[in-house]
């Protein structure tokens, strides 16, 4: 829903953990965020949520009184969890408003 989000709770890092029902090939990875500096992904391909590696990591602009709209393409690959953990910011609380993976 746009009218959600998630929101930090003013220490760093912070992560969201999204799990798929099962595993699946994701091609690019999109967020919505507000006030995030230093944004890391990492996949996992377990039956749980263990055993990351990273994917990218990212430093993002600054856009005062907007979301910070990102796009990651990614070589084609497998995961059942997706580790968004943000490991800066620019201002005590951040948000994430939305988070898209495209793939099969």
């Amino acid at each position: 829903s746009s009218k959600t989000f998630w929101t930090t709770t003013g220490m760093f890092p912070q992560e969201l953990i999204i799990g798929f029902p099962k595993c699946v090939k994701i091609s690019k990875v999109a967020i919505q965020c507000y006030l995030v500096r230093t944004l890391r992904i990492e996949r996992s391909t377990s039956k749980d949520p263990v055993g990351f590696e990273q994917c990218v990591e990212k430093d993002l602009q600054h856009r005062e009184g907007q979301l910070q709209m990102e796009e990651f393409p990614l070589p084609e690959f497998e995961a059942t969890y997706l580790r968004f953990i943000i490991k800066s910011a620019f201002d005590h609380f951040v948000s994430v408003h939305r988070v898209m993976a495209e793939g099969t």
